[in-house]
């Protein structure tokens, strides 16, 4: 049977602990973690109790940590660190070609590319398994703490992560919005600004997707109203299919529409354009440190590069 100690210093308990002097804000953290904020507040105060001193202290409506906090703060990144150093190396004498890689993808990422590469991959190395999880944003970053995911693919630069020092990135692509629309007028033009795009409603990502920040970021920098919103999607393909049949407008990456042949899904006139100025965005591999010396990662990261150069797939963007 777990003692009380032993259930207090599950790493459940310590990854709340890091979450909240992560956001140094109980709601906040508490809705990182999926979790409500009375049941973050209990562990944080059982893990108290545990320690016999108090961890966190307020100044207003500031939270701070203790002497005490800082000292378990240290010391459970050090845990961490030690279990995530130990679980590289013994993977790290692995073979490249065998076991396993376990991709952690952004939900709203097109993943054609990446489904083409494991094909080809699991061609050339059968024994090698590659896993694709598709995840949301606050996922990803707990399943690389946890080393649940080897590799994630994601847009950068992410302003929710303060604490850079554990992971490493490595661009795949820089990417950008592509305006996609019914007006015949604005076809035919080869840029079109934002001020000419809000004659209907729009179709898009949930508020809190990168893209859809990232777009209205420019609207607010163009001083630009945000248009109408007739629905919003998780999926490019849910978006561009609502957009086909409402005539609404969207916005979706160059790298989606590559392999889009608008013909064949519709009779309707539908044209895809560029904005001016481009909204540009970078797609990145992201990783704890050291994660791409693992033989199979390595390797897998390698023979990606030559995947997409073999593909001509960034002279096809544009790049």
């Amino acid at each position: 049977m777990k003692t009380t100690q032993e259930n207090i210093f599950a790493s459940k308990t310590l990854s709340y602990f890091l979450q909240l002097s992560e956001t140094m804000n109980y709601t906040q953290a508490a809705q990182i973690l999926g979790i409500t904020q009375p049941a973050l507040t209990q562990q944080i105060k059982k893990l108290e109790k545990t320690m016999g001193t108090e961890l966190f202290y307020s100044v207003g409506k500031k939270l701070r940590l203790t002497d005490a906090g800082v000292i378990m703060l240290k010391t459970t990144r050090q845990i961490y660190d030690l279990l995530n150093d130990a679980n590289d190396q013994i993977q790290q004498a692995t073979s490249s070609t065998t076991g396993q890689i376990n991709l952690g993808i952004l939900a709203s990422v097109e993943t054609k590319v990446f489904e083409d590469f494991a094909l080809a991959l699991y061609q050339e190395n059968p024994d090698l398994e590659v896993n694709f999880h598709m995840l949301t944003r606050k996922e990803i970053w707990e399943s690389l703490e946890n080393n649940r995911i080897d590799l994630a693919i994601m847009y950068l630069p992410d302003e929710s992560i303060k604490n850079w020092k554990p992971y490493s990135s490595k661009k795949i692509i820089s990417d950008d919005l592509l305006f996609i629309h019914h007006n015949k007028s604005l076809a035919k033009r080869k840029r079109v600004r934002l001020k000419d795009v809000n004659d209907r409603p729009w179709v898009m990502y949930p508020q809190d997707y990168y893209l859809n920040q990232t777009l209205r970021e420019s609207f607010t920098n163009q001083m630009v109203d945000w248009p109408k919103v007739a629905a919003r999607y998780t999926m490019p393909e849910q978006i561009l299919k609502f957009a086909i049949n409402s005539h609404t407008n969207t916005a979706l990456p160059k790298s989606y529409m590559l392999n889009i042949d608008l013909k064949k899904l519709t009779d309707d006139d539908i044209w895809v354009t560029e904005l001016d100025p481009k909204v540009k965005f970078d797609l990145n591999f992201v990783y704890r440190n050291r994660k791409n010396e693992i033989p199979r990662i390595e390797r897998f990261l390698q023979k990606f590069d030559e995947f997409l150069a073999k593909e001509d797939y960034l002279a096809r963007l544009g790049k």
